[in-house]
């Protein structure tokens, strides 16, 4: 990597994020597919995400467009991916992340439930198993989509149980069929079709996918970095290596593959941008965004302290790491947001903002608010100022 003299400080990071991001409503898309790829992938592990998220940055919000590209153009789909989180990409990138990330991840998963088949069910091995995967890829086919409890019926084997934790207070039964269809996921044979129920949902059936390209996995791991830094740079190099969940020698490499260049943070820290990237971006006009947790922009880099506050961390995210509800301003966490029951949206800022930015803040929400119309969206991970909010 080349180092280019250049200094891109706090300002200008915040000018690229809220422009590259789509947050400035002078970037709004018009499809959710162009949300998807200014982000890299959609943050999926709460069905909700993908929803709010995308809508955040769309210039006609709508669960429908999502759903259109979900469930019907099928333009978008949900991987196990990078951090073995799961993310919605477009199916031109699926490719990509399907050989840099998520084969990787089926390849481990598929070990991890050969080992607990064999220990803790009975009759189980690595045969039976592939066995299992082909009878249910063929019911599958048969019926075009079926959830696990429906190919349970076809093939009995999915409703058998494995017994974990044996005589400890977390002792529970597992589902054979639930792991057997997140690895198949995984390995990019099947997709999460249209929940039974609301958007919300985590019912939802599988249906079966026609084969990806098959891509060589440096050419898609640089191709995921390239994307990254695109839309993130400048990070740095343990930013990449957080987001992506690879090894640094995975992530040097790739970076070294697209060229990546050097440039000076503030702090004295040295970020990376893609060759040509080094030039100032013009600052967007002023925006502010109620982002639902797990959103891109802040789970984007694992050194967050030029748009985040260090001491505001404890209100916004929980134990694990998962970040809830946000309000921006202007490419800086602002304070938290989120739905009471009777569908009022409420927020807190933590400390003054001006006029402006409080009566931008209530447009967002009441943009916000429009477009849920009755649906109540409670977060998957609850964070304590969350959870104060709606209190």
């Amino acid at each position: 990597m080349v180092s280019s003299g250049v200094e891109i400080g706090d300002a200008e990071r915040r000018a690229r994020l809220g422009r590259r991001l789509l947050l400035a409503p002078g970037g709004w898309a018009a499809r959710v597919e162009e949300v998807a790829d200014a982000v890299v992938g959609l943050h999926a592990s709460d069905p909700a995400t993908v929803y709010l998220s995308a809508c955040a940055r769309l210039r006609e919000p709508s669960a429908g467009e999502v759903e259109r590209a979900l469930y019907e153009d099928v333009s978008l789909v949900k991987l196990l991916s990078m951090r073995r989180t799961l993310f919605a990409v477009t199916e031109e990138f699926a490719p990509y992340v399907s050989a840099a990330a998520a084969r990787q991840i089926a390849a481990k998963e598929r070990a991890t439930l050969v080992k607990h088949l064999v220990e803790f069910a009975e009759g189980w091995d690595e045969v039976r198993l592939a066995r299992t995967e082909r009878a249910v890829l063929a019911a599958l086919a048969a019926r075009g989509e079926a959830t696990t409890a429906e190919l349970g019926a076809d093939v009995p084997a999915l409703r058998e149980t494995m017994l974990m934790s044996v005589g400890k207070p977390y002792e529970a039964k597992q589902s054979v069929g639930s792991r057997l269809l997140r690895v198949l996921a995984s390995d990019g044979h099947v997709r999460r079709s249209r929940p039974r129920g609301s958007w919300l949902s985590n019912s939802y059936p599988w249906a079966p996918v026609a084969p990806w390209p098959d891509v060589p996995v440096r050419e898609a791991k640089a191709e995921v970095v390239r994307r990254w830094l695109a839309s993130y740079g400048p990070g740095t190099v343990e930013d990449v290596k957080w987001w992506t969940g690879w090894t640094l020698g995975e992530v040097r490499k790739a970076l070294a593959d697209v060229g990546a260049v050097e440039v000076s943070l503030s702090g004295g820290a040295v970020g990376l941008v893609l060759p040509g990237d080094e030039g100032p971006v013009a600052e967007p006009e002023p925006w502010a965004a109620l982002l639902p947790g797990l959103d891109p922009a802040v789970m984007g880099w694992r050194g967050r302290d030029w748009y985040l506050r260090p001491g505001d961390v404890p209100a916004l995210f929980d134990r694990a790491g998962n970040a809830g509800p946000t309000v921006w301003w202007c490419g800086r966490v602002v304070g938290g947001w989120a739905q009471r029951a009777d569908g009022e949206v409420v927020w807190r800022l933590f400390g003054d903002v001006g006029a402006e930015a409080g009566e931008a803040v209530a447009a967002q929400a009441r943009r916000l608010a429009g477009w849920l119309g009755a649906v109540r969206v409670t977060p998957r991970f609850r964070t304590p100022l969350e959870r104060e909010l709606v209190a």
